[in-house]
């Protein structure tokens, strides 16, 4: 049988190809769909229907591999198995038709319309203390242990609740209390050991906005266009505009002030914990031991988000500057109760993971960090997190959500694609079939 398994949303369609090109080569194996990015509507709407050859079977999580596995292979349950999975697969697409006649959007034009608007004649954008990159090298991986949120450790493991209370848990807790030992033992080992090196790089750069895309300026004179960071606009219909009380249509370029207004500028970072996670884990998965390997992973990723909190706080109290005074506080800074944000691209604010190259090519990412962007923009070493810096007072994180048409064209000619080239790379996110 064949495994696919997606980490970000461009896997999505090179899942669907997959599943295409078995059906076309005769393949009649089971195909089985898994990882982050993927999900059983997903699944039943885009994957199965293009290979009829074989079985295709969503797997929520690894674990569960092997049950499906089983039941597939077996040949008293196989074919009552198949049977319910696609009666299920037919319910879940009808489910998901129904869904599509409720999703109403404002045309591009009436988006843009109801744009978020500051009032840039009193709002004067903080100039950060210097322009261009700093690396950071060899980061303090003791400083960074201070800034993790353990929450999303504990999901990983699939004990679900919140940290500390999860520890307390009526089901989950004593569970989620030796894990914890054990977590915190291996930390100890990470930081006394430096078994990772954790990089970084930072960079401040004179900036405007221009209709939906974010001009990047060589230097203060903002004459001459470095780079330009294309972003998305939100697309769903509101019961009232901004003007009426309602909410605004939002994309993140609304948050920089208009060439012309007042000077602005943009931050960018990219951070990784992941240099030598894959030796560690290798060297205990060669000794048998799968849960230590599996933990030394799990703990370099919540190193890598601990660096992207840490990195962002020292953003808004030195490097940036525009926070000096914000206490530490770490309750807080996991709750996001602090002024500024930084958006990812392939993430809800701005869905297109391309725009990272941009990024990259602004930051000398690679050679910075020795992060390298794989073809379909993923990074590795995977322990990563790159984004944009954003300082307006009233900068927050919204998704995009599903896009028209007519957005879709007109971001591919921003862009210089075809609309073919912008459908497949938005493709999670287009609120119509392409043809």
């Amino acid at each position: 049988m064949v495994g696919l398994s997606g980490l970000i949303t461009p896997s999505l369609d090179e899942m669907a190809y997959v599943a295409g090109e078995m059906e076309r080569r005769g393949f009649t194996i089971p195909l089985l769909i898994g990882g982050a990015t993927t999900s059983k509507t997903h699944t039943a709407v885009k994957i199965e229907p293009k290979y009829k050859g074989g079985q295709t079977t969503y797997v929520l999580d690894a674990s569960r591999a092997v049950g499906v596995v089983s039941g597939l292979l077996s040949p008293s349950e196989r074919d009552r198995l198949q049977a319910e999975t696609a009666a299920e697969y037919v319910r879940v697409r009808e489910a998901f038709a129904r869904g599509q006649d409720k999703r109403a959007r404002a045309t591009l034009a009436e988006a843009r319309d109801n744009a978020f608007t500051s009032d840039w004649t009193v709002y004067e954008p903080p100039k950060p203390s210097f322009i261009g990159t700093r690396t950071f090298a060899a980061y303090d991986l003791a400083d960074l242990a201070r800034h993790i949120d353990w929450s999303p450790f504990f999901a990983s493991w699939e004990l679900i609740g919140r940290y500390p209370q999860i520890l307390e848990d009526d089901v989950v807790g004593e569970a989620a209390v030796s894990l914890f030992a054990d977590a915190q033992a291996m930390m100890q080992r990470i930081i006394g050991e430096q078994w990772f090196e954790a990089c970084g790089v930072v960079g401040f750069w004179p900036a405007n906005s221009d209709g939906d895309d974010v001009v990047v300026y060589t230097d203060e004179t903002r004459t001459t266009e470095l780079a330009r960071f294309h972003t998305l606009r939100q697309q769903m219909a509101k019961d009232k505009t901004q003007a009426q009380g309602g909410r605004a249509n939002v994309a993140l370029a609304d948050f920089i002030a208009p060439v012309g207004a007042r000077p602005d500028w943009i931050g960018g970072f990219a951070v990784t914990a992941g240099h030598g996670e894959a030796e560690i884990a290798k060297a205990f998965r060669d000794k048998g031991d799968d849960y230590s390997a599996i933990m030394a992973s799990a703990l370099a990723d919540r190193l890598a988000e601990a660096f992207a909190e840490a990195l962002h706080r020292k953003v808004r109290t030195e490097l940036w500057g525009y926070a000096p005074d914000e206490p530490w506080d770490v309750e807080a800074m996991i709750a996001e109760q602090y002024r500024g944000i930084r958006p990812a691209p392939g993430y809800p604010a701005q869905p297109d993971h391309t725009e990272k190259a941009t990024l990259f090519r602004l930051l000398d990412g690679e050679a910075a960090t020795g992060l390298q962007l794989t073809e379909s923009y993923a990074m590795y070493p995977t322990a990563a997190v790159s984004g944009l810096y954003f300082s307006h007072p009233e900068s927050h994180y919204f998704g995009v959500g599903r896009i028209e048409k007519d957005q879709v064209e007109e971001y591919a000619r921003r862009k210089g694609w075809d609309v073919k080239t912008a459908e497949r790379w938005l493709g999670p996110i287009l609120n119509y079939e392409p043809t």
